[in-house]
């Protein structure tokens, strides 16, 4: 029997992309690597970090933790490992990772040296004995939701796009769920978007599982779109067939970068082992979320990280950063 894990659950170690010069980061690159510093820091004193980085040397004289840092050469067309990283799964109790597809949010970026790094970092043993199952189908990390127990929350607008798998319908995209991951069920969000978002409404910037009975979700009341979402949301049962505890995140006010909106948002959070990584938006809501979120994880301590780093390139936290289970 196959389970995908909850983010909260025990996990291994968490994997990150260095930012680098022949990326999208090269126009402000110090600026870029003091977040991932930062991140990372706050990720390594509580577990192990795999960083993934084009200069060894430079990056370890960033950090002091190098023991529990594994510095790895390896070229990446950009940072976003989330969507291009080993997706864990226990198997009859045993872990095993999934390579899927990458094809960069249907084609928009180069992609071919970040739709490697998975089985690259697993022929280097960087995950162990775990076994690597390479799936043909196209599976973003951030597009995916689960609350441990064989749900799983997505977005028609990702998963059934056409730029993704065009040759499977919504039946056989949710069976492939269930074969891949041992879903038992698929919730489908037919409504919610943020502008500026490259990813075509991943389910990690709008809605997740804080544990299995409660979804946090992005809302602002002038949003129509939203709005709908948080209707649909309304009519979701947990498994045990019980309304989901619903808690609205606010989305900062509008962010932009060269007149372009940025598609801010604050559930891009990371679970970790210890900690949540919180991101935050030099918004006047930032210190409303730290306390909120302080409530919705009381075991853990929430580490905020200013993201606007990040979200000038169309990402934030969890899009930055992936976690292998235990």
């Amino acid at each position: 029997m196959k389970r995908l894990p909850a983010e909260w659950e025990k996990q291994d170690s968490i994997l990150m992309c260095f930012p680098h010069a022949n990326s999208d980061w090269a126009d402000d690159l110090q600026s870029a690597i003091s977040v991932f510093v930062r991140m990372a820091s706050s990720i390594c004193f509580n577990q192990k970090l795999i960083l993934l980085c084009d200069d060894v040397g430079a990056t370890k004289k960033l950090f002091c933790y190098h023991d529990k840092i594994s510095f790895v050469k390896l070229e990446t067309n950009d940072t976003w490992i989330r969507d291009f990283g080993p997706i864990s799964i226990y198997e009859d109790n045993e872990r095993k990772l999934i390579d899927f597809q990458f094809n960069a949010w249907g084609g928009k970026f180069e992609h071919g040296l970040d739709n490697a790094v998975t089985k690259q970092l697993h022929s280097e043993w960087h995950f162990g004995v775990s076994k690597l199952l390479e799936e043909d189908f196209i599976l973003e990390g951030g597009s995916i939701e689960s609350d441990g127990a064989g749900t799983i929350l997505t977005t028609t607008e990702c998963l059934l796009n056409s730029n993704r798998n065009p040759s499977f319908s919504k039946e056989q995209i949710e069976e492939k769920l269930k074969e891949c991951l041992g879903a038992k069920r698929v919730l489908w969000l037919e409504h919610g978007s943020l502008i500026g978002d490259d990813t075509d409404a991943h389910i990690d910037t709008l809605a997740r599982f804080i544990d299995k009975d409660t979804i946090a979700y992005v809302s602002r009341e002038t949003n129509d779109e939203l709005s709908k979402m948080k209707e649909q949301l309304e009519t979701f049962r947990t498994i045990d067939g019980k309304p989901y505890r619903l808690i609205p995140l606010p989305l900062p006010s509008d962010k932009y970068k060269n007149a372009e909106q940025l598609p801010a948002t604050y559930a891009n959070f990371l679970i970790a082992n210890h900690v949540v990584l919180l991101p935050t938006y030099d918004d006047v809501l930032d210190k409303e979320m730290v306390s909120l979120f302080k409530e919705l994880f009381p075991t853990r301590e929430i580490i905020p990280i200013n993201a606007m780093r990040l979200i000038e390139e169309g990402g934030s936290i969890h899009c930055s950063t992936m976690q292998v289970a235990f």
